[in-house]
């Protein structure tokens, strides 16, 4: 009689934690494969790659039903890489998302780490990009472009659906820390709204960073005065008389130098950068052409309009993508891409993208893509493949 009921409680309490962990998932995503490229001037590489469609990642997900419509969850996620074994980003354990939350009828309110608006994860709402946020120069996220990504100390906050229509609220209280006074601390806010019924899919996102904590100790010109201002203070012009000394190509070239330096005293601090995607797609069944745009905005840096044209289709059995895009405004950058080039004026590039990814199985599937990307005026130099250059990728990846 006891060893039956010894029995019979062993069993019940492996049938209480099957119960507990019913809820509780693993997950994961292993990507790999080769890719070649070349950038302008600089040499052919070949080289094993760890996510470059999807990123390498394990995760557990788990909710947890509370009663009356609410429920509480909490996404873990960590990135690395195939190739090597490494963490993504080393010391951070859930690199990708560490985020727990709360849902009912007044929505989703969560906090943590997790991607930004216009970048990925659970909280994201970027559209209209074929190739989202992945495959190399293709990215809605490369060098070329103004956005944000995984982000430290997160408050998120999404209203219910009203006919489709979702609103998005997020705010970090230190992109990597807060461990300063609010004021040292680099503070992220974004606001968003974003449609979803029958066959259209679309997202308007108002991004900033303040940048705060980022200005060297001692205080440069350039943290309070604009380059015209600083220009006209080392000629000893007033400012009526402007038109007429910037005239004297002499004037333009030691304005032109300055500008490229940006004072040899010292770095200026960041100025708040400013970034407004937005993002259309329309599922006509067996494609979905779709339409991106991005302003960015910060003073002293960059300045830039892009605009995205792609589509995905099935095509044999897979998935094709297909994009190009172009940016064109102004950069007073100190360095751009890999090499020490500092611009200082108007810019322009584009980028024309195609990939395709067959499945195997539900699970695994080859993908392949092939990338090439021309810039010009400031940017015409840049030894980078985001900015000047190709790809060409081949690669397995297996979810579970």
């Amino acid at each position: 009689m006891k060893k039956t009921l010894i029995a019979m409680g062993v069993l019940g309490a492996f049938s209480s934690l099957a119960f507990a962990a019913s809820n509780v998932t693993l997950y994961g995503i292993i990507e790999e494969g080769v890719i070649v490229q070349k950038a302008k001037h600089g040499d052919n590489k070949v080289e094993l790659n760890s996510g470059f469609g999807q990123g390498s990642r394990w995760g557990i997900k788990g909710v947890e039903d509370l009663g009356n419509g609410y429920s509480a969850g909490f996404v873990l996620e960590q990135g690395f890489n195939a190739d090597n074994g490494n963490e993504a980003t080393s010391g951070k354990a859930f690199n990708r998302e560490s985020f727990l939350y709360v849902k009912g009828g007044f929505g989703s309110f969560g906090f943590g780490r997790t991607g930004a608006l216009s970048f990925a994860q659970t909280q994201a709402i970027l559209t209209g990009w074929a190739f989202g946020t992945s495959y190399g120069a293709s990215s809605w996220q490369s060098a070329i472009a103004n956005n944000f990504s995984r982000m430290d100390n997160v408050l998120s906050y999404a209203t219910p659906s009203f006919n489709g229509f979702t609103g998005h609220v997020m705010y970090s209280n230190g992109l990597t820390s807060d461990s300063e006074k609010w004021s040292d601390n680099n503070h992220y806010y974004g606001i968003g709204i974003k449609y979803q019924a029958n066959a259209i899919k679309s997202s308007l996102i108002f991004e900033a960073a303040d940048n705060k904590g980022t200005a060297t100790d001692a205080k440069t010109a350039g943290d309070i005065m604009t380059q015209q201002e600083y220009a006209l203070a080392v000629a000893g012009v007033a400012a009526e008389d402007y038109k007429a000394w910037a005239k004297v190509d002499a004037n333009k070239e030691a304005y032109k130098t300055w500008a490229k330096t940006e004072l040899a005293a010292g770095e200026a601090a960041k100025k708040p950068i400013y970034v407004i995607n937005y993002g259309l797609e329309y599922n006509l069944g067996s494609w979905t052409p779709m339409f991106a745009y991005q302003f960015a905005h910060q003073n002293n840096g960059r300045r830039t309009h892009m605009f995205g044209l792609s589509a995905s289709a099935q095509v044999a059995g897979g998935k094709a993508m297909l994009g190009a895009r172009y940016v064109f405004g102004k950069d007073y950058a100190k360095k751009v891409g890999a090499n020490e080039v500092a611009v200082d004026g108007d810019v322009r590039a584009w980028t024309i993208g195609a990939a395709y990814e067959y499945p195997l199985s539900k699970r695994t599937a080859v993908k392949t893509y092939a990338g090439y990307a021309d810039s010009g005026k400031e940017w015409k130099e840049v030894e980078d493949v985001a900015y000047n250059g190709y790809q060409v990728y081949l690669g397995l990846r297996h979810a579970f």
